[in-house]
């Protein structure tokens, strides 16, 4: 008998092979589905060997994901448990439920099949991947963003990294409960985000940079207009006057590309009362400084470091990548005129994310940045091997913080001074 993956394959191959694009694009998916039924009927009625009803019935299933949605992959997308799916070729596909990496059982037909699914995806968003152009970044209609390799620079085959769209906005509130931060912290950093201090998130790949700016967007007054500037979608502004602009990779003549250095720059001819940078990785981090400092405060951006020191280091490598031959002194004094907070987001072991650090820049010294750090997670001695355990410290804060200036001046400082007093209890 044959098995379930050679019967898919070989239904797979002549009901597409039967297909018309532009008719499926015109139906919704019961009707696609009652088209593939009737197709697999009559294929079951004349094959080789019996395929039982339950089999068709999941056939059809599939075939459906696969045309209108992500084939295999579809079963992992609708489970709201799953935060991560990574493809590593047609047979290894492995996703993220609670900051742990699992195995699928689940896997595609073939590398041709993985192929044409990674191609669909990237040209629903109007970009393209081949042997010519072997990595893309997408989004799904969902917001989910999407990388994809090609063989061959992935010498495995196509891999696939898909970073799910969360359906239900998570707030600082729900962080505090879920640990990665102390409500004190939350209090301060709604404080930070509602009297306009320009702030950093730094942090690891996966440890939440993009969530608790989304979070902390949240404080953002309504009538302030907001520009956003990403490379793939994904920050969802609650506000009523949001622009939001994403950058476009070049055409097949290797035309037409808008970077986030063209996108800031242009913003700051848009009137906007803030500048929200999904993430800072290039030279456009220049103009985000000149932007912070030149009246658009509460403007927000992530970035990639260990630490909020590091984070510094990055932003002043990132300002060299803009070929201006600044000396180094200028360029520290820029950020540190810039850049108020700095908020250090961490994954832990086992899968938790903590917010590890949030410092304040207070000045200079000589030719180096002074930071005071406000917060810190300080781990237990002695751990368990399947929790992390510790405690957020905080040392208070000091009267010529430009936080507390920033609060005096929107009417704020004793909230913000009860929020330290608590810290302390």
């Amino acid at each position: 008998m044959s098995s379930s993956k050679t019967i898919y394959a070989d239904f797979r191959a002549r009901i597409f092979e039967a297909l018309d694009a532009s008719a499926i694009a015109e139906m919704d998916r019961a009707q696609l589905t009652d088209q593939i039924d009737s197709a697999v009927a009559v294929l079951a009625q004349n094959y080789h060997s019996p395929v039982p009803s339950i089999m068709r019935n999941g056939l059809v299933k599939n075939l459906v994901d696969e045309l209108l949605g992500l084939g295999p992959l579809q079963p992992l997308m609708e489970d709201d448990s799953i935060t991560d799916i990574m493809v590593n070729g047609a047979s290894d596909i492995f996703f993220e439920r609670d900051g742990k990496l699992h195995r699928s059982e689940l896997s595609f037909v073939n590398e041709r099949q993985l192929i044409e699914i990674a191609q669909r995806i990237a040209s629903r968003v109007g970009r393209r991947v081949d042997e010519s152009s072997p990595m893309v970044d997408a989004r799904l209609d969902d917001g989910s963003r999407v990388n994809i390799v090609l063989k061959p620079i992935s010498l495995d085959g196509t891999t696939i990294s898909i970073r799910k769209f969360r359906e239900q906005k998570i707030s600082l509130e729900d962080m505090v409960k879920f640990g990665t931060m102390s409500e004190s912290m939350a209090r301060v950093l709604m404080i930070a985000a509602r009297c306009r201090l320009n702030i950093v998130i730094s942090g690891g790949t996966g440890s939440g940079k993009t969530t608790l700016l989304n979070a902390m967007s949240q404080y953002i007054a309504e009538d302030e207009r907001i520009l956003t500037i990403e490379d793939a979608a994904e920050l969802r502004m609650m506000q009523p006057h949001v622009v939001r602009m994403e950058t476009r990779a070049p055409s097949i003549e290797n035309t037409g590309a808008i970077s986030q250095r063209a996108l800031v720059i242009n913003a700051l001819r848009m009137r906007p009362d803030r500048i929200i940078l999904g993430e800072c990785r290039g030279p456009e981090a220049f103009e985000m400084l000149q932007a912070m400092n030149t009246g658009h405060d509460g403007s927000m951006s992530t970035l990639h470091a260990n630490s909020p020191r590091d984070a510094l280091a990055r932003i002043e490598s990132m300002v060299m990548m803009a070929n201006l031959n600044l000396p180094l002194t200028a360029i520290r004094r820029t950020i540190v005129s810039a850049v108020h907070l700095v908020i250090q987001v961490s994954r832990m072991r086992d899968g938790s994310r903590k917010i590890t650090s949030i410092a304040e820049l207070i000045g200079i010294e000589g030719d180096n940045p002074v930071m005071e750090e406000l917060f810190r997670f300080q781990s237990d001695d002695i751990q368990s091997q399947e929790k992390i355990s510790g405690q957020f410290l905080s040392a208070g804060i000091m009267q010529r913080s430009m936080l507390m200036r920033q609060a005096s001046y929107y009417g704020l400082q004793d909230e913000l001074l009860e929020a330290f007093n608590g810290s302390q209890k």
